[in-house]
């Protein structure tokens, strides 16, 4: 077997015969991919324009916005020490529910004493009605013991010239005259001074008595603020006191959050701002239910200023490497149907995305001044009533069968 290599047969040229036209050249590619690639840029412009004429310029959309509401502290008036806790974080209460209660016995001792210092008082202003109507009839007595003694010493004084009486006897009966004319001057002034101090007044608007009833008011006050109690319905959070702690006047001790009364605050830059207008219409969805679940609501009012203005350290821009950022503003936007936030509720802080209509521009730059609060409670109008019945009793109890006025 031979080792010798084979080499394989070179390639002859072929040359197209005389007068054979050459191949033509193949195609390129490019602008069949220019032209493709420039129709759709032209398709997306035109869906692009097509989709901000008829819709995009007439929408302000914003993801920088979040959840707020308001966070009712609850705080004590006085120092105490806490002895009940009826609630807990994420617990639903109602308007009027206790929360807190603490140690009652020193308010219960002050109440205790203004009770006793007002049916006292009431005792001692009957004593100065008696005392003057006592004067006054004691003023008639002396009125007629001083007639007497007038009389006595004039018919005694016609006997003396005369000579049928002494003048020893003449003058026992002008000493009495003048003894009952200094007993009835000095009745007359005590009866002055009494019925100064009951003139014009009665019995339940005495000003002593009505600085009892206020200390008793005052009294009743502070025992019944030893019981916190939940100023509107919501649930409760941050809960910071525990049992037994000593708390001071003013101590935040939890917050309650009623989540029927939230809102949306969506911070726009300044120039999406130029077309929102109060009234108009909104689209939100949050990220905790997704796009499936919207939420209508209102442009309520916008900001007075952005959020830079009211910073803590607002930017100093007085210098020379200025750079211009643009600002956003608040605006606040209300849930217009409350019945959305029962099915899917909302909590204090969630990111939201809202989507402004633009397309009635009629609406108000500035919010119109309000009618009516926004928020009220009425649970605390009912610890004066129970002090008005307490004074009344009191009261009752203590004026026995005085008539409640100064005899004339």
């Amino acid at each position: 077997m031979s080792d010798a290599k084979t080499t394989p047969p070179k390639e002859v040229p072929t040359t197209p015969a005389p007068g054979t036209p050459p191949p033509a050249p193949e195609k390129s590619k490019r602008p069949r991919l220019l032209q493709l690639l420039a129709t759709v840029c032209l398709l997306a412009a035109l869906a692009w324009g097509s989709w901000y004429g008829f819709y995009g310029r007439w929408q302000a959309s914003t993801d920088n916005a979040y959840v707020h509401g308001d966070i009712v502290q609850i705080t004590p008036q006085f120092e105490g020490t806490v002895v009940s806790i009826n609630a807990d974080d994420g617990k639903l209460v109602h308007a009027g529910d206790t929360l807190v209660s603490f140690d009652p016995s020193d308010s219960q001792l002050a109440l205790d004493r203004a009770a006793s210092n007002l049916a006292n008082v009431v005792r001692k202003v009957r004593g100065l009605y008696s005392a003057t109507s006592g004067s006054k009839a004691e003023m008639a007595v002396r009125q007629a013991t001083l007639d007497k003694a007038r009389a006595d010493y004039q018919r005694r004084r016609a006997l003396a010239g005369s000579g049928a009486i002494s003048h020893e006897e003449l003058a026992h009966a002008s000493n009495a005259f003048l003894e009952a004319q200094s007993a009835l001057e000095a009745i007359r002034q005590q009866y002055q001074i009494n019925l100064s101090l009951v003139d014009n007044t009665e019995l339940a608007s005495h000003p002593e008595i009505q600085a009892a009833i206020t200390a008793l008011r005052v009294a009743f006050l502070e025992r019944s603020r030893a019981t916190l109690l939940a100023p509107v319905t919501g649930y409760i959070a941050k809960r910071q006191v525990q049992l037994g702690q000593r708390v001071q006047s003013g101590e935040p001790l939890m917050a309650v959050v009623p989540l029927d009364n939230i809102w949306i605050e969506a911070n726009f830059t300044e120039t999406q701002l130029r077309d929102i207008r109060i009234g108009q219409p909104v689209s939100i969805s949050t990220d905790l239910y997704g796009h499936a679940v919207r939420y209508a609501g209102q442009v309520q009012r916008l900001g007075i200023g952005t959020g830079a203005a009211f910073a803590l350290l607002p930017a100093q821009n007085a210098t020379g490497n200025w750079i211009k950022i643009v600002q956003r503003v608040p605006v606040r936007i209300s849930l217009t149907q409350p019945e959305q936030l029962v099915r899917h509720p909302l909590r204090i802080g969630l990111s939201m995305q809202v989507n402004v209509d633009l397309h009635d521009r009629s609406g108000a730059l500035l919010a119109p001044r309000p009618q009516k609060p926004s928020l009220t409670t009425d649970v605390y109008q009912d610890r004066l009533q129970q002090a008005e019945s307490l004074i009344e009793k009191i009261v009752q109890a203590n004026i026995g069968a005085a008539d409640g006025g100064a005899d004339e």
